[in-house]
């Protein structure tokens, strides 16, 4: 153990090197001097600490000397006093601002060390690898990443590979305008470096991901098509669409599902969507009494939701599908079964959009055979779910008047929050009833008509506001003025007299089904990180 006198001596010693390094014109002449910080290393830890100053300073004048002047500094960092560690962190960004082949290295260190224990040594750490992103971000992004996709023993590094991630998610996407310049460039590779990340993720950390993608201006309102058709894909590969589906496979149901959600803002903005909706057509729909239940909703709400951004072709595909899953939860007549009107809003509201993509109003439309019996057979399935929904109504209406009364009765904040919920539910099934009922009416008429507006908001969407409704109906069908243009319909019809003269919407309601196209894979892990692959 080094006594106060020999710590007093070193410490005396390393100043005298520091000031003869510091006075030098020419450093690299003080060889003796920088050997002797080095050596420091080995005394008392006052002098690791200044030692720990001293390395990195001088460091670039003495290239012959790297090797040891690094490992020094390294096992610095490797001390037990906290005190010593800490002043070697804080000098790791000194070691690459001349030296910018020591970047990689150096970030690959700082990265394994976010996961130190002491609060003031990571900040330390957060502050030192923000000083080495700032000096070259493209480089530093490169070696932080390699922690994310380089695991090679999951049980020792996915420590490391968590605090990586979290440094990213905390630290550089907030400054991605300061730190990703220029931005057209740095954009482009940080998105490269999260595809190469993607093979092995799990839902949270992809949602992270693409939140941060869409929020980049190469992928911004103005990006070309093409760009937004690269993010797509990047969903599409995460929900492994190439996969055969295995109804099993809770862990892909649960990604396919995310996914979907995850698609809908960029089909709104015009990407795709025909390999999504292929695939639940061909794989998912066919086996939908088979899927748990908690997911049945969800996958009946995306398709939903995406029903508006088909192309007529994808509408075609899906339609049959939609038909037979509405014949199944719209009995032909009461059967004592509770049924789902949330089920059936999302269907209808998938099949009026569907239809109005493939029903131009040109002769065309016109199948030239009768289909009034299955046309028959479907208006009946409608005036029993009507008949239904009714009579929920007059229940939901008396219910939400009770609720009322107890609220206004409720004595503690638990009872009110209770009872507000309520309500809340029995809102939202006021409105899916009432679209229910807003869809069902146009397809009684003689020439049924097809929503294809945004008349009707889904149940579970925030409602639109009343401007956007002022052309419309209480039906929710906008119907033409005398005279107006076929641009101004919010419906399309199939021309002429006749039920339902349109090939593809006879056909549907026929049941005859349409194919689509698959392909077959591997799933990953979604809940928890799994073996998949990256997007390069």
């Amino acid at each position: 153990m080094t006594d106060s006198s020999d710590e007093a001596k070193q410490i005396e010693k390393l100043y005298e090197f520091g000031e003869r390094l510091n006075e030098a014109k020419d450093k690299s002449q003080n060889v003796k001097d920088y050997e002797g910080v080095i050596d420091a290393t080995k005394t008392s830890l006052k002098a690791k600490q200044l030692a720990a100053q001293l390395i990195p300073r001088f460091f670039k004048f003495f290239p012959n000397l790297s090797s040891r002047a690094l490992n020094a500094h390294f096992d610095l960092i490797e001390e037990e006093d906290l005190a010593v560690r800490v002043q070697a962190i804080r000098g790791l960004p000194l070691f690459c601002k001349d030296t910018k082949e020591y970047i990689s290295k150096i970030v690959d260190i700082l990265g394994q060390l976010l996961t130190a224990d002491e609060i003031v040594e990571r900040d330390a750490v957060h502050k030192a690898l923000m000083s080495v992103l700032r000096q070259d971000v493209k480089e530093s992004l490169t070696a932080l990443f390699k922690h994310i996709w380089n695991v090679e023993e999951p049980s020792q590094d996915d420590t490391i590979r968590d605090k990586v991630l979290c440094f990213i998610r905390d630290k550089v996407f907030p400054l991605k305008a300061e730190l990703l310049r220029p931005p057209e460039e740095m954009e482009r590779h940080i998105t490269d470096l999260i595809k190469k990340s993607l093979g092995d993720v799990t839902g949270a950390e992809f949602r992270m991901f693409m939140d941060f993608l869409k929020s980049l201006s190469i992928f911004g309102e103005k990006a070309p098509p093409e760009r937004l058709k690269e993010l797509i894909g990047i969903i599409e590969g995460q929900a492994d669409l190439d996969a055969q589906f295995d109804v099993s496979d809770a862990d892909h149901i649960d990604r396919l599902i995310s996914c979907l959600f995850m698609a809908i803002p960029f089909f709104v903005r015009g990407a795709p969507g025909s390999k999504f909706l292929n695939y639940l057509n061909k794989h998912i729909i066919p086996v939908f009494d088979k899927l748990p239940e908690e997911r049945k909703l969800d996958l009946l709400k995306a398709l939903a939701e995406i029903s508006p951004y088909t192309t007529p072709q994808d509408s075609r595909q899906v339609l049959p599908s939609v038909v037979q899953l509405l014949k199944k939860y719209m009995p032909r007549r009461k059967t004592g079964e509770e049924t789902n009107f949330t089920y059936v809003e999302c269907l209808l509201f998938s099949f009026h959009h569907l239809a109005h993509k493939i029903v131009t109003g040109q002769p065309s439309d016109r199948l030239g055979e009768d289909f009034s019996e299955y046309y028959k057979d479907f208006t009946e399935r409608l005036s029993s779910v009507e008949d239904l929904t009714r009579a929920t109504i007059k229940k939901l209406t008396q219910g939400m008047a009770e609720h009322n009364k107890a609220m206004a009765a409720a004595k503690s904040d638990e009872a009110k929050d209770n009872i507000k919920t309520l309500k809340q539910n029995t809102t939202t099934g006021l409105r899916t009833c009432n679209n229910i009922l807003v869809m069902t009416k146009p397809l009684h008429l003689k020439t049924p008509a097809f929503i294809g507006d945004k008349s009707v908001n889904l149940s579970w969407k925030e409602a639109i506001k009343p401007s956007a409704l002022s052309t419309t109906t209480a039906t929710g069908v906008k119907r033409p003025a005398a005279g107006s243009g076929s641009n101004n319909l919010a419906i399309k019809k199939g021309r002429g007299a006749g039920n339902m003269q349109n090939q593809h919407v006879n056909r549907a309601l026929e049941g005859i089904s349409y194919g689509g196209s698959g392909g077959r894979g591997r799933g990953r892990g979604w809940g928890r990180r799994g073996r998949g692959r990256g997007y390069r």
